[in-house]
């Protein structure tokens, strides 16, 4: 696709390299110039100026295009999709058209109640309305205007259902298959997923809680071979399945290939271009030479996170943390936000992610979600105490772990199982009965005794307190109350797991040696503190005040869900809503 540059783009390469030596300098001085950076070549004049080519980015891209605006989307990484590529892709809109047509009982009422409850004071009234105002319009938008399709996660539960307005049944959505085929040779760029789908297999994420339990239940054993058959169908029709994460990067994007938005790889942002105190442009590295992208209108921001910049993180949040724990993209350095700042952007909820516990697998961090719910299973500290309720949602899990007693830390702490546990269910990708690899044992990720003393010595708790924290827990399981904690009493707690088990489909007792312990720490799908924006996705500076031509979405700007989690897919939703409200703002359309 040819860029929409204007004459001066094309520029003699000296002045491009001395230009792009001047602006490498700024950089390392961290004062960027705006004098300087007008000095750059011009790599192009477009309406709109897209930063990332996540869910955020690309979809306020594609409503950009739609709305008649010229716009270019520029990519750090070599890949377009970002975090959402690699995520289950799940998407928490309320009152969408999708869970309407399937009969889900929401109403803009109950969803307001909800969120509000969810959310507190921390998040502005105005900014909340703004995300479940525009939200069912655009997902609307983006069936319109691409080949997406979405299904309901029919029973995957708002997070927090007994609150008011709160639906047990759930109000998430996620991507329909695709075909990758319709992006031709583009679909070499896709970002590849965290965690690939079994070989031969079409899956969706609804399908997980499902395959966890293939091997001791009948639906679960059913939903497998559905898989495998839309797998086969795929593969005799010389399909190229796409679902989950895959799926929607790869919809938004043949969407910006059908409206001509080019979308620049190897493209990083060095910096936002202002004059007169407005957002104009951005300074970005292009096939190695510095260059300036100017908008006529504005910049959004839809760059990520800040989860793979230690200094950051360092400094906004609680220790222990690390850069090595996290799942999101690895370019998500908080460039964006960085930027933001240097114009004046208020940072909000950066001590804050999206977190989740993880097991520190020698290759990369697992984001544990079944496994801590599933029946047979608990939670430990390094007192050897169990110290949350396992099933909670994951956010609340880390937000436990960091806030406990200092005297009895819980960072690491250890999901413990026995083998009764992995007779029966999936963990990670490894099939029931098999074992761990010996690369996770090696790592310290996983220990594995005959004994309980024997497990507690090689993780360094107290035996006598592993024994009795075993002992009592299995007393819980077998009245099927756990009046401990309350796993099991949110309608939440049970969609991750076994409903054979009575009469507590969270709780079984551990009794079937070896047992195991895999280690535990606060990992993360991106943080969730960024630029402060308003209902508009306009970006505010610390006295309230709006940058002109300057808007952020998704993780680059500080989460609408505040220091909470309202459901499934309450990342990429408002990320992919809060894209589509600014640029309709771009556009004079909101």
């Amino acid at each position: 696709m040819t860029p929409n540059t204007d004459a001066h783009a094309e520029l003699p390469r000296r002045r491009s390299v001395l230009a792009g030596g001047a602006v490498a300098a700024l950089a390392v001085a961290g004062v960027p110039s705006s004098a300087r950076a007008a000095d750059l070549p011009l790599l192009g004049t477009y309406d709109v100026v897209v930063i990332g080519s996540g869910a955020a980015g690309m979809t306020a891209a594609l409503t950009a295009a739609q709305q008649g605006l010229s716009c270019v989307v520029v990519e750090k990484a070599p890949t377009f999709g970002g975090s959402a590529a690699r995520s289950g892709a799940g998407i928490w809109i309320p009152n969408n058209p999708v869970i309407l047509a399937a009969g889900v009982p929401d109403t803009p009422a109950k969803a307001a109640t909800y969120l509000a409850a969810v959310v507190g004071t921390d998040v502005s009234a105005d900014r909340q309305q703004s995300f479940l105002a525009h939200g069912p319009a655009m997902i609307s938008f983006v069936m319109a205007n691409s080949p997406l399709r979405f299904r309901w996660m029919e029973g995957y539960s708002d997070y927090y259902p007994e609150l008011p307005g709160g639906l047990p049944g759930g109000r998430s959505i996620e991507p329909d298959q695709l075909d990758g085929n319709i992006l031709g040779a583009e679909l070499a760029h896709l970002n590849p997923p965290y965690l690939a789908v079994p070989a031969g297999m079409v899956v969706f994420s609804a399908d997980y809680k499902w395959l966890d339990l293939a091997a001791v239940n009948a639906k679960g054993a059913a939903v497998a071979t559905a898989c495998l058959a839309r797998g086969t169908q795929a593969a005799l029709l010389g399909q190229k399945p796409l679902t989950m994460g895959q799926s929607l990067a790869a919809g938004l994007r043949a969407g910006l290939q059908s409206a001509q938005v080019p979308v620049w790889l190897n493209t990083p942002l060095t910096d936002l271009y202002t004059e007169g105190g407005a957002v104009t442009g951005a300074v970005v590295t292009r096939d190695g030479t510095a260059g300036l992208v100017r908008a006529r209108r504005g910049v959004v921001v839809g760059s990520g996170g800040f989860e793979h910049n230690a200094a950051m993180r360092a400094q906004y949040q609680r220790g222990p943390i690390g850069t090595d724990w996290t799942v999101g993209a690895k370019e998500n350095t908080g460039d964006g936000i960085l930027a933001g700042q240097r114009a004046g952007a208020a940072l909000a909820l950066m001590d804050d992610a999206w977190w989740g516990p993880a097991i520190p697998l020698p290759a990369d961090p697992y984001f544990c979600l079944a496994e801590r719910t599933l029946p047979g299973g608990l939670l430990i500290n390094q007192a050897g105490a169990r110290f949350v309720n396992e099933a909670a949602p994951y956010s609340d899990v880390v937000h436990t772990m960091y806030d406990r007693d200092p005297t009895a830390p819980d960072i690491p702490a250890w999901l413990i199982v026995d083998q009764n546990y992995r007779n029966r269910y999936l963990f990670r990708d490894i099939l029931p009965t098999l074992p761990f690899p010996d690369a996770w044992y090696s790592s310290g990720a996983a220990y594995k005794a005959w004994t309980w003393d024997a497990l507690a010595s090689s993780i360094g708790v107290p035996a006598a307190a592993l024994r009795a924290t075993v002992t009592r827990f299995n007393s819980l399981a077998a009245s099927g109350k756990d009046t401990d904690f309350g796993r099991g009493d949110s309608a939440y707690d049970h969609y991750y797991t076994d409903p054979a088990i009575l009469p507590n489909s969270c709780l079984a007792p551990l009794w079937l040696p070896p047992y195991y312990a895999l280690r535990i720490v606060p990992g993360d799908l991106g943080t969730k503190g960024g630029m402060r924006t308003d209902a508009r996705a306009r970006v505010l500076r610390a006295d309230g005040s709006v940058i002109p031509g300057l808007y952020a979405a998704g993780n680059a700007s500080a989460a609408v869900m505040g220091h909470s989690y309202a459901g499934a897919g309450s990342t990429i939703g408002p990320a992919m809503t809060f894209g589509y409200v600014a640029a309709l703002d771009l556009a004079g359309a909101l």
